[in-house]
């Protein structure tokens, strides 16, 4: 899968709810691997600026259509 293909992807938490859209990828320069997917929030707490958060790529769970992160159950 390439970058373009997840940003923009809708991420749901492990209730299967959506949290919010990948806006940016956050990578290790030295071994180029995907480190944190920045989540822009959904709902009305998209129009405000400081509306992201930064998910740690061990808490995904399958990334297909949506990314659907690990619930408490599989941590």
């Amino acid at each position: 899968m390439r970058f373009k293909e997840i940003i923009n992807k809708e991420v749901l938490d492990g209730n299967i709810k959506v949290i919010g859209k990948v806006n940016e990828i956050i990578f290790d320069e030295d071994t180029f691997e995907i480190t944190d997917l920045v989540i822009k929030k959904a709902g009305i707490s998209e129009q405000f600026r400081d509306s992201e958060n930064v998910i740690p790529v061990e808490l995904v769970k399958t990334v297909g259509d949506k990314i659907l992160l690990k619930g408490d159950e599989d941590i």
